[in-house]
């Protein structure tokens, strides 16, 4: 058991860092300290207090990275609730699912969000309270919620008259082993469950982030992945807010024209991002510059592409608001070619691995002690295994067990049963190595793996990898058909159009070519078949991965 406490960690913080900037959101004239995140959560407690709310209630939370989001979520854990984060691409019926599936008593919203629901598929709710000023935008027949609210200011003077000083910060005393997070995850391979994660086990992310110094106090940081996911959550807010660094909340779409205007303006100590917005990064500003005729030329030149290589890091660095110590990735497999590249320029990049169910760590390294082509170093407070159902296998399931291991998902002991072993191993799903350092190398998901006709494992991921590098490609998904791969492409339509090549003759044309180029470099039983074009973008979860099930019955042009 992690010996600190999650909530506690809270109660010194904003103690601690009382006048330290807290959240702000970027664009936007909205600033906090930790001082004034502390009076917005003795708000909330009141209100919560008023309502009788009790320890262990559910209150469900949707909306953008913002401020608001922020409090709402840290007045529930330390009033001693258990917070339901919900990703805000979820469509209005899993909303509804989610909620009413957790039994939550309260739902924080954007306004756009409520707009979409439907209230009276809520029936569990006693009240709806908006993010972007707390107000009360729904209430049970019966309640006094709204009528409070307005009250509120009035409340907090008779209960501090001398106004709310740190010395007031006081929150419930709650072990690290009750449950303090729903977190509703959206698989690539079918509906979301409720993961469990205990305060040990959310404490177990966080601490091993101020135990390597992530992020210190002082640091800044540029929030954009979705906070409702674990891997956002846990560093960007959750270890950030630990350790009081300065939090700006990026509540819009990372387009790498938005991203790269934010990250001037923040110039972040540190960098949290999924392969998704580096891989847009890499192809928008550093293909372009290293495809040029003389630049190709120079780069075979000893020294001189040393040279070129520096100056390529630096200009990146640079775009990146030159300040950060290393940028972490995971969430998702990494572009081989891209990351082939950024270790080549010595570029300070390290990829992690985790997933929701560990809240969510379960490797990383330094980026100097980084191992290329590996995912990190498994935690000191995680155990790893590889499980072979055949002794001569390349490669088995990856498992885990440790303090950042979920105890289960809620209300559903099938799910549960079925994830851990027998001696209590929690099953990852992905497939991988370790070596005798304890570095993990992953190769691909066993659910999406496909067996050739002559007994090879074929890696779909790493076939898309070589494709979504290849003119003219924007993604792609390998699927087997009638015993041969098929590769589903989604094509540069817009590049197209400006170039005049958005016709039939001309993109079957770029396809051979782009099929032909594949093949000459996957091995023999990896040779794609054909490829046909998808006319839309493939469905992705809210981590950017593709939703793959949703593509398997495709077949033919």
């Amino acid at each position: 058991m992690i010996k600190e406490n999650f909530i506690k960690l809270y109660e010194s913080s904003f103690r601690e860092n009382w006048d330290l900037p807290c959240y702000t959101d970027y664009g936007e004239n909205e600033n906090y300290t930790y001082g004034e995140v502390a009076e917005e959560i003795a708000k909330l407690h009141l209100l919560f207090k008023h309502c009788n709310v009790r320890r262990g209630d559910k209150i469900a939370l949707i909306g953008k990275n913002n401020s608001k989001w922020c409090i709402a979520y840290m007045a529930t854990i330390t009033y001693g609730c258990i917070i339901v984060p919900i990703l805000q691409d979820f469509n209005p019926n899993d909303v509804h699912h989610i909620v009413n599936h957790s039994e939550s008593i309260f739902l924080f919203t954007s306004d756009t969000i409520w707009d979409t629901l439907e209230e009276e598929k809520l029936s569990g709710l006693r009240a709806v309270f908006s993010l972007s000023d707390f107000r009360c935008l729904a209430q049970r027949d019966g309640e006094t919620i709204q009528k409070f609210i307005k009250e509120i200011s009035n409340e907090m003077e008779q209960l501090y008259p001398n106004g709310y000083s740190k010395e007031n910060v006081q929150y419930t005393t709650l072990g690290n082993e009750k449950v303090m997070l729903l977190n509703y995850t959206s698989g690539t391979t079918g509906f979301s469950k409720g993961v469990m994660l205990t305060g040990n086990n959310l404490a177990g992310n966080v601490t091993f982030g101020i135990r390597t110094e992530l992020l210190k106090k002082g640091d800044k940081v540029l929030s954009f992945l979705p906070l409702a996911h674990a891997y956002g959550c846990a560093f960007d807010f959750l270890t950030a807010t630990a350790v009081g660094t300065h939090v700006t909340l990026l509540g819009k779409t990372p387009s790498p024209k938005i991203i790269m205007k934010a990250f001037e303006e923040v110039k972040p100590n540190l960098i949290i991002t999924v392969p998704l917005v580096i891989e847009k990064i890499y192809k928008n500003v550093i293909q372009p510059l290293i495809n040029k005729k003389g630049m190709k030329w120079a780069l075979n030149i000893p020294l001189l592409d040393v040279q070129i290589y520096g100056q390529i890091r630096k200009k990146l660095i640079d775009a990146l608001g030159g300040r950060f110590k290393e940028i972490i990735i995971g969430g998702a497999a990494m572009n081989s070619e891209v990351e082939d590249f950024f270790h080549k320029i010595k570029f300070p990049f390290t990829i992690g691995y985790g997933m929701t169910e560990c809240g969510p760590l379960i490797s990383y390294s330094p980026w100097n002690e980084f191992i290329h082509t590996s995912s990190g170093k498994i935690l000191d407070i995680m155990e790893a295994r590889i499980y072979k159902e055949k002794k001569d296998a390349e490669v088995g399931e990856i498992q885990v067990r440790g303090e950042n291991v979920m105890v289960g998902y809620y209300k559903n002991p099938e799910a549960t049963q079925e994830v851990f072993t027998k001696d209590g191993w929690l099953r990852t799903g992905d497939l991988g190595r370790i070596d005798i350092n304890g570095n993990i190398f992953i190769r691909g998901r066993s659910k999406t793996m496909i067996l050739s006709s002559s007994g090879q494992n074929i890696f779909p991921e790493e076939i898309e990898a070589r494709l979504n590098n290849m003119p003219f490609i924007l993604e792609s998904l390998v699927i087997e058909k009638n015993k041969k791969l098929v590769a589903l492409v989604y094509a540069d339509y817009e590049t197209l159009e400006s170039l005049d090549l958005n016709h039939p003759e001309h993109l079957k044309t770029i396809m051979n070519e782009n099929l032909k180029n594949l093949n000459a470099v996957v091995a023999n039983y990896e040779k794609v078949s054909r490829i046909q074009l998808y006319p839309t973008e493939f469905e992705k979860t809210p981590k950017r991965s593709i939703k793959r099930y949703l593509y398997n019955t495709i077949t033919n042009d």
